[in-house]
């Protein structure tokens, strides 16, 4: 996973990687998520990947709009 440098070092997410229609994401406190092209859809995976590389709003972005529509997760949430 590549370390997710977004914010000013305050958000929640630690980690990301990409895939061709999914991306997993692990927060600071609660486990790793995948989202993928079933759930949230891929138009929220297309944008949480882009707002992933551009290091900007990747939290912001699945609070507002994807919230617990993810397809899995693993660890504690």
């Amino acid at each position: 996973m590549k370390r997710y440098r977004g914010g000013h070092g305050d958000s929640g997410v630690a980690a990301y990687e990409c895939g061709p229609d999914w991306i997993r994401i692990r927060f600071h406190h609660g486990g790793t998520y995948r989202y993928d092209a079933r759930h949230p859809g891929l138009e929220h995976v297309v944008e949480m990947q882009r707002r992933a590389e551009s290091g900007s709003g990747l939290n912001t972005y699945i609070s507002q709009y994807v919230r617990s529509d993810y397809a899995s997760r693993e660890g504690n949430t």
